[in-house]
């Protein structure tokens, strides 16, 4: 497993067989480092040490790994052979006062980056030397966005959002064939820009920071949105958003020792397709979700490492996040860096479930003011003769308009039948809801999603 690192610029692998880590020296980037620290002695700022958030790493066919670096504003390849480093300045390659080098993927040929903050999508097409590296970049569509991550369908379209912080924003699909084409046929010119190959879509209600992109099964497009509990799936056929909600984080991830957060969210930030789920870092759940579309099931792994300096912790004993950022999935296993923890972590999904959970209904329709029962049953599946567990419930819906009632704790010995309550408040809102009902321990939640739909 290939990683980047914040604080010193160097490229390090892990190896799970022999579980020993190697690290290469970046001596470009010691280079670099000197030359900010002078900048800011010169400007008469405190110099500090050089560290950038290496957001996106992939690996191209020609043995080299690359990387973003955003505090520098560049792009970095590794060779793997000479471990050899070569930093190449992203501003340089499209002038502009602002960029941040974010995701990167490669593509063929093609390294594809997302710029946030210079509201670009960048298509880098790489030769063996720096003067073989071509550019160009599609613009944000809206003015003043940001632009996020991004995904690529089948027949090669590049999806990936535009959105103005607190603010509006919208889905967009680059047709990146079709202007490769016109682009070998010469046609494109002043009169027929980028921007001719581009469709958007606006974000519906609830959505407004989707860092994370994928592409799922069945070609849907899948956004987690980064300020709340939600993500989204987008159907191109329908042209239709569906809003989906992870479970609420536990107290020992945000700790609230100040009492002020009413609201607790899970902040999923990246997602991504694998096998026909879906994964997703839940950041201030310091969660791991890998959900199954087919059967819309959510299953939450915690991840036990705290760090309790991140969170409203003071006073509390085990509170925190690890600060669980980017991950890769390799066959049934999720790895992951704890960027605060200075640890990689591992995700081992063939280890069966401790518990599996049924649902009698999986779709309701309800007036405002009507309630209704559904039985939650919860099976014992490990070896454990007998441990605690908790009801998990979350709903899409807001304002109160669906209300949900159950007991929170039992003892799980082998088979528990509960029953749970929801009610429909008499001043919701006529729609279709997503209902998340499971059960969750310290180490794991499982849960089904409902299909709630008021009249």
């Amino acid at each position: 497993m290939w990683f980047a690192q914040t604080n010193t610029g160097m490229i390090a692998k892990f190896d799970p067989l022999t579980e020993t880590f190697t690290e290469y020296d970046n001596s470009v980037w010691e280079n670099v480092e000197k030359i900010f620290v002078a900048s800011a002695i010169e400007n008469n700022v405190e110099p500090t040490k050089l560290r950038s958030m290496m957001w996106g790493i992939d690996y191209f066919p020609d043995g080299s790994v690359w990387f973003t670096d955003e505090a520098t504003d560049a792009i970095w390849k590794f060779s793997i052979d000479d471990e050899s480093y070569n930093r190449i300045s992203y501003s340089n390659l499209d002038e502009s006062k602002s960029s941040l080098p974010q995701k990167l993927v490669i593509e063929g040929s093609k390294i594809i980056i997302n710029d946030f903050t210079g509201g670009r999508l960048s298509f880098l097409d790489y030769a063996q030397d720096e003067q073989g590296l071509l550019h160009y970049a599609i613009p944000s569509v809206m003015e003043n966005a940001v632009t996020s991550d991004f995904a690529i369908d089948s027949d090669k379209n590049v999806w990936y959002t535009n959105w103005v912080p607190s603010g509006q924003g919208i889905l967009v699909k680059f047709d990146y064939p079709g202007y490769e084409f016109q682009s070998t046929q010469g046609e494109v010119t002043q009169g027929l820009l980028l921007q001719d190959f581009v469709e958007w879509y606006n974000f519906p209600a609830g959505l407004t920071t989707p860092n994370g992109v994928a592409v799922g099964p069945d070609q849907k497009i899948w956004l987690a949105d980064t300020s709340s509990n939600y993500f989204f799936s987008f159907d191109p056929k329908t042209e239709k958003f569906t809003k989906y909600v992870t479970s609420i984080p536990t107290i020992d991830s945000y700790g609230n020792a100040s009492g002020f957060i009413k609201n607790p969210v899970s902040r999923p930030y990246w997602i991504e397709h694998s096998g026909g789920d879906l994964i997703m870092n839940e950041h201030n759940a310091n969660r791991i979700g890998v959900f199954h579309p087919s059967i819309e099931t959510l299953v939450e792994y915690t991840v036990p490492s705290r760090n309790p300096n991140w969170a409203d912790c003071e006073g509390i004993e085990y509170c925190g996040v690890a600060q669980v950022f980017d991950f890769a999935v390799a066959g049934e296993k999720i790895w992951f860096t704890e960027w605060v923890e200075n640890n990689i972590g591992v995700v081992d999904t063939s280890i069966p479930l401790p518990f599996s959970i049924a649902i009698d209904k999986d779709k309701i329709t309800l007036e405002k003011g009507q309630t209704t029962q559904i039985t939650l049953e919860v099976t014992k599946t490990g070896s454990a003769q007998m441990y605690d567990a908790s009801v998990n419930s979350s709903s899409t819906s807001t304002f109160s308009d669906i209300i949900i009632t159950h007991e929170n704790n039992f003892s799980l010995s082998d088979k528990t039948t509960i029953s749970i309550e929801i009610m429909v408040s008499e001043h919701a809102l006529s729609g279709t809801h997503k209902v998340l009902l499971g059960a969750y321990t310290d180490d794991i939640a499982v849960s089904q999603f409902i299909t709630v739909t008021v009249m």
